[in-house]
C-alpha cells in the first residue's frame, strides 16, 4: 500500500488505524509513506505504525511512482491518507485478487466506491456525482483508492510528471474495460481538503478539461 501525504500527521494516523485488521490478517503487509515535505509529525505517526517513509520532492506522479519502484508486493495500493476504507474492503479486494489470477490476466485494476463521512443532501449527492464521473470518464480520485497489479503499473508507465490530475491520467491509461470497481467504500473524512463546493465544483471542471485534451499544464495555471 502506498500513502502520499504532505502535513497529514492526523489523517495518517486515522488511516493507519483503519489498517490495522487487513495487516493483522495478511492482506497488507507493506505501507510505503511516501511525503512530499511534511512539518509536522507525519513521520513520527508513519516510523510508529512500521511504514517506510520516503522523502518526496512534492511533485506528486514522481513520488508515487518512486514508492512503487521500492514496493515489494506483485500487487499495488494507492490511498488517500484523508481516506477509510470500510470493513467489507478486504473481502472484496481478495475476491478481484483472487479472480484476476484465476484468468490469468494481470492487467486489471480496481478502484473502491467514493463515501463522505458528512451527513446530509450535499454528502449524498457529491458521492453521485463522483460515481457519475468515475464510470463515465474513467476518472476515478485517489480518494477512491487503486488496486492493480505491479506489472500493470509499469507497462503503462506509471504515474507521470503532472501539474495536477496524476490520479485520473493514470486510470485513463488504464482504460474502461481494464478497471472494476468494487462495492466496498472509500469513506472520505469530513475535515479533508477540496470538500467545499468550490473546490468540488472547480475539480470537476479540470476533469472536464482534462477529457477534452485541454493540456494539464494549462489546466493547472487556470485551477490556480
Amino acid at each position: 500500500m502506498i500513502i502520499p501525504t504532505c502535513d497529514d500527521e492526523t489523517a495518517l494516523a486515522h488511516a493507519l488505524a483503519a489498517l490495522v485488521p487487513a495487516a493483522a490478517d495478511g492482506m497488507v503487509r507493506e505501507v510505503i509513506v511516501v511525503d512530499g515535505g511534511s512539518t509536522d509529525g507525519t513521520a513520527l505517526v508513519a516510523d510508529a505504525a512500521g511504514c517506510r517513509f520516503l522523502r518526496g520532492s512534492a511533485d506528486l506522479g514522481p513520488d508515487l511512482a518512486a514508492a512503487a519502484a521500492t514496493a515489494r508486493s506483485d500487487w499495488l495500493l494507492f490511498l488517500s491518507p484523508h481516506v477509510a476504507l470500510d470493513p467489507a474492503w478486504q473481502r472484496e479486494a481478495h475476491d478481484f485478487i483472487d479472480r484476476v489470477q484465476m484468468a490469468g490476466d494481470t492487467r486489471r485494476a480496481a478502484a473502491f466506491r467514493h463515501a463522505r463521512a458528512d451527513f446530509g443532501f450535499r454528502a449524498r449527492l457529491a458521492e453521485v456525482m463522483a460515481s457519475l464521473r468515475a464510470r463515465l470518464f474513467t476518472a476515478p480520485y485517489l480518494d477512491q483508492g487503486l488496486l492493480l497489479t505491479a506489472r500493470l503499473y509499469r507497462e503503462i508507465g506509471g504515474h507521470r510528471a503532472l501539474p495536477g490530475m496524476v490520479d485520473v491520467d493514470l486510470a485513463r491509461r488504464i482504460g474502461r474495460q481494464r478497471l472494476s470497481f468494487l462495492r466496498a467504500r472509500a469513506v472520505l473524512r469530513g475535515d479533508a481538503p477540496g470538500r467545499q463546493g468550490a473546490a468540488v465544483l472547480r475539480n470537476s471542471a479540470c476533469i472536464a478539461l482534462f477529457v477534452l485534451r485541454v493540456p494539464p499544464q494549462l489546466i493547472g495555471r487556470l485551477a490556480g
